[in-house]
C-alpha cells in the first residue's frame, strides 16, 4: 500500500519521477501494480500505442501536453473514461503525460508497422 505521505504533493513532483520503456516512445512509472494497476505513462512527440481493446474499466487524466485518439483531442486536464469492450489507437503529436489507472490489461489488435 501506499504511504499518503510519498503522494501528498503527487502533482509537484511527478515530473521527477523515474520512468522506464514501455512502448516506442511511450515511458511510465508504476505507482501501483497489479489489478487494477496505476500508472503515469510519458508519450513523446510523435508516440502512438497501436490500436488495442480494453478488458476492463480504463480511466485517464492527462496531467500534461495533448493526448489524443479517434475521437478527439484532449488537453491537460481532461479526463476520459474507457469502458470494458471499448477500442481505440492513442497518440500525441506534441508529447503528453497522462495518470491512468486500468482494471485489466487491455489486448492490442493491430501492431504499428515500421
Amino acid at each position: 500500500m501506499t504511504n499518503p505521505q510519498q503522494t501528498a504533493n503527487f502533482l509537484g513532483i511527478w515530473r521527477d519521477l523515474p520512468f522506464e520503456p514501455f512502448r516506442d516512445g511511450v515511458d511510465i512509472h508504476h505507482i501501483w501494480r497489479g489489478e487494477p494497476a496505476l500508472a503515469i505513462l510519458r508519450y513523446a512527440p510523435g508516440a502512438k500505442v497501436p490500436r488495442h481493446v480494453h478488458m476492463g474499466l480504463e480511466t485517464i487524466l492527462v496531467l500534461d501536453g495533448v493526448q489524443c485518439d479517434e475521437t478527439g483531442a484532449y488537453p491537460q486536464g481532461s479526463l476520459m473514461i474507457n469502458p470494458e469492450g471499448s477500442e481505440h489507437s492513442v497518440w500525441s503529436e506534441t508529447g503528453c503525460t497522462v495518470l491512468i489507472q486500468w482494471e485489466r490489461p487491455v489486448k492490442i489488435l493491430e501492431e504499428s508497422q515500421t
